[in-house]
């Protein structure tokens, strides 16, 4: 599975889970640390759970393997690392306040219909 086929199925778990604003930038050609970053927000904990919850068995069924990750059920910022992706699951305070559309707006915004 590629880096684009990774992040499609990231996509798909976190609309399966009803996230708000999926969002993929394409960061290939300004960072060696991924290819993609995939961001969506939740409205709450038990949300913001599920989310992760959801990616981790989708791409763990996929092959994909999960080098690290930051947060917890109690986190409002999870961040879940596979290497060529990394999966940034937010509550809506804290994407507003780290904003990292307009810290990596060099990077290639990506539909995900597209991927």
């Amino acid at each position: 599975m590629n880096s684009r086929e990774t992040a499609k199925a990231a996509c798909e778990a976190l609309a399966d889970k009803k996230a708000g604003g999926i969002q993929v930038i394409d960061i290939r050609d300004i960072s060696v640390i991924a290819d993609y970053f995939v961001l969506a927000d939740g409205e709450n904990q038990n949300q913001l759970q599920a989310m992760q919850d959801a990616v981790e068995e989708s791409l763990y069924r996929a092959g994909a393997t999960l080098k690290q990750i930051e947060g917890n059920n109690k986190s409002t910022w999870i961040l879940m690392d596979y290497g060529d992706i990394i999966v940034h699951i937010f509550s809506k305070q804290d994407r507003l306040f780290y904003d990292l559309e307009r810290i990596w707006r060099d990077g290639i915004v990506v539909d995900p219909e597209e991927l």
